[in-house]
């Protein structure tokens, strides 16, 4: 099926504006590298001042050139750009790849001329990769388009690489060259003023040539985009990522629980994990990941074998494993006795499977197959320290002759052997990927396992919720900015079948007594205000309150707080609420995200909520699998089965709530924040009751 970057990515014929003669520069480089390494069409080089570049006729201007063209391979000053694209809308280009800088990167001058130039690009319905980019190449034989001006060409394999910056792309295709991890499609997408990394997503999830997409993000164009083209593309085959800015200088001051737990971090993890990416932190871990999955099947479970002839390394791999949420298990009697019959009485059969110094080639050979027929073993870590008398290579070739065929993932360890050298070259070109250390094994792996466990949870569904308001809630805060009142709240929450006590608001001790009364004791009584968010920080929650004084003291003692701390004018008043069941506390939260929209949030509720932060994020919109998925991360999970004798929690109910709250904030852009703490859980077939409430507005 045709695309529309198949001009840039698998072109007849290119013009290079900008070739140099002066090897070195970036006009040279690019040429050079077109015509070094085999493009299978044709090249033209574009210099005003030249008759000829590296020996090839040069033609003065873009129109000049004979030919139809498919890709313009711009090297320019940024000046000079834009009337090289007239003359590619003039001739009909239909890609022009950008390298020049000067434009967004700049400030708001270049940003003001990347967009003319995006118009001008669009308006001809061209695409455009860059600007301010390393180039894109293709290493597939049947096109070899290397229009980069990187110095190495890579070995061809079914790897696609998009990167955001140029450096890194750099130092990605040397990497890449130096492991033997093939690619088959690279793109360094620059300021991605047109073609974006979700654009190649989609690209390269529809081309069969492509096993494993790898990405570099500094950031997202379009999250929303890059959610549903990745939920769709993950399915089908694998996409590692390493997203830069991990730190918290891009979170946002915030006033409720929600806010001050989130930040753009957060929301980028969430993202990631619910499209399907899997995230590694580094460029090195990306490529080891990279090398498990370009050869290796994806693994049906964490159930880890580790075969080795040193007890130090099996150990490390162990604890590597385990830190990691794999396991270590026990093998099965029958491959037990198995590894016995041949191992001499020194081995330790357990797992770790030691086979000591002396192991042969033949003993890896033997034992290998063994382990992967454990029907206890998802996959097999095989590490090899050289003793003297043993060749690296015999072992390589003994561990592919005993994984031959298998359907459970090998990865190998040759201890200080990064890469794999030269002397098991056999090893790199086939099946089972290598780490200088086990560690690095045992964390790839169990980034790949993750990944299994996500397509083995399904891709969820989108739940109707046909009972919701949204009309009533729009009614209930209208006309409000910031912290809603308590009745407005509570409407909205009523709106989206979200329950709460009965309530009433007291402005005096009287009024709280009454209600109290016509509420039934016992009850708690609560601080009302629309400026103080944390009620037990100032002494504003009294619960348990059995009669008549108590309740009036009650008001009367928060009052005297709040004046002792100056902000008794603050106090709108007390809600007066009955003393409920007890259940499970829990925190349900929304709150937006820079660039991301909304992000609800879901944990172990109570006043010490920001202490624990023991809350997990999900990015709207949700699917029943991923508020499901909630419950499960948060590490107080035991909690809703039933804590030492605690009665269970109402899981049914509590996934709805969390999509009541999803549908609420995807329907309503006026809400910032929302906070439910505590959400109390009761027993199964009970629901849920949301105790307190804050809802915050601002104009959207």
């Amino acid at each position: 099926m045709a695309s529309s970057l198949d001009a840039l990515l698998r072109p007849r014929t290119v013009a290079v504006i900008g070739a140099s003669r002066t090897r070195g520069t970036i006009g040279a480089e690019i040429f050079h590298n077109l015509v070094a390494h085999g493009f299978t069409g044709a090249v033209y080089p574009v210099n005003p001042g030249a008759r000829a570049v590296q020996g090839v006729r040069c033609y003065p201007s873009l129109r000049e050139i004979p030919d139809e063209i498919d890709l313009a391979v711009i090297v320019v000053p940024a000046a000079a750009v834009p009337p090289v694209i007239d003359d590619c809308v003039a001739k009909g280009v239909k890609g022009v790849l950008v390298v020049s800088a000067g434009f967004a990167e700049t400030g708001e001058d270049g940003k003001a001329r990347q967009d003319a130039l995006l118009a001008r690009v669009r308006g001809a319905g061209m695409r455009m990769v860059g600007p301010n980019c390393l180039g894109l190449l293709n290493a597939d034989p049947e096109v070899a388009l290397d229009a980069t001006f990187a110095p190495t060409w890579p070995p061809h394999g079914g790897v696609a690489f998009s990167s955001q910056s140029g450096a890194v792309g750099l130092a990605i295709l040397d990497y890449a060259a130096e492991l033997g991890v093939g690619i088959h499609q690279f793109v360094s997408i620059g300021n991605k003023a047109d073609v974006s990394g979700n654009d190649l997503i989609e690209h390269w999830g529809a081309d069969p040539a492509v096993s494993v997409v790898l990405l570099y993000l500094e950031s997202f164009g379009n999250p929303t985009r890059f959610l549903r083209i990745c939920r769709e593309v993950a399915r089908r085959k694998p996409i590692v990522a390493v997203k830069s800015g991990r730190t918290g200088a891009g979170a946002r001051a915030a006033s409720s629980h929600t806010g001050a737990l989130a930040g753009l971090e957060t929301a980028v993890e969430a993202l990631i994990h619910q499209a399907g990416v899997i995230r590694t932190d580094t460029i090195e871990e990306l490529f080891d990941v990279a090398m498990v999955l370009a050869h290796q099947p994806v693994p049906r479970g964490d159930r880890v074998a580790l075969l080795t002839n040193a007890g130090g390394p099996g150990i490390m791999a162990a604890d590597a494993c385990e830190s990691h949420g794999l396991r270590v298990g026990e093998l099965s009697p029958h491959t037990v006795a198995a590894l016995r019959a041949f191992l001499p009485p020194e081995a330790s059969v357990r797992n770790p499977v030691d086979m000591i110094a002396s192991a042969t080639p033949a003993a890896y050979e033997r034992a290998l197959p063994l382990l992967l027929a454990d029907p206890e073993v998802d996959a097999v870590i095989v590490m090899f320290v050289p003793p003297v008398g043993t060749e690296a290579a015999a072992v390589a070739a003994a561990i592919q002759r005993g994984g031959a065929g298998a359907a459970k993932p090998i990865l190998t360890s040759f201890m200080g052997m990064h890469g794999v050298p030269a002397a098991l070259s056999t090893l790199r070109q086939g099946r089972f990927p290598s780490y200088a250390f086990p560690e690095a094994a045992a964390i790839a792996l169990a980034r790949v396992v993750r990944y299994g466990q996500w397509l083995a949870r399904g891709p969820g569904r989108a739940v109707a919720l046909p009972d919701v308001d949204p009309a009533r809630a729009r009614a209930a805060i209208a006309g409000h900015r910031g912290w809603l009142p308590a009745d407005a709240t509570r409407e909205v929450l009523a709106a989206y079948g979200l329950v709460q006590p009965a309530a009433r608001v007291a402005t005096t001790a009287d009024e709280a007594v009454a209600a109290a009364r016509a509420l039934g004791l016992p009850v708690a009584v609560k601080l009302a205000s629309a400026t103080i968010t944390h009620k037990s920080a100032v002494g504003g929650v009294m619960l348990g309150l059995a009669d008549d004084a108590a309740v009036a003291d009650a008001f009367a003692a928060i009052a005297a707080r709040l004046t002792a701390l100056g902000r008794r004018d603050e106090m709108t008043g007390v809600t007066v609420q009955p003393m409920v069941p007890r259940g499970v506390e829990l925190f349900l939260g929304a709150t937006r995200a820079p660039g991301f929209g909304p992000l609800i949030g879901f944990g172990t509720g109570g006043t010490a909520v920001e202490l624990w932060r023991d809350v997990v994020f999900r990015l709207h919109p949700l699917t029943d699998q991923d508020a499901a998925e909630l419950l499960e991360r948060f590490r107080g999970r035991p909690l809703l089965d039933g804590f030492r004798g605690a009665p269970a929690a109402d899981r049914a109910a509590i996934v709805d709530a969390i999509l009541r709250v999803d549908r609420m904030v995807g329907d309503l852009p006026e809400i910032a924040e929302l906070d439910l703490n505590p959400l109390v859980a009761r027993p199964p077939g009970a629901g849920v009751l949301a105790l307190d409430a804050r809802v915050r507005v601002e104009p959207s």
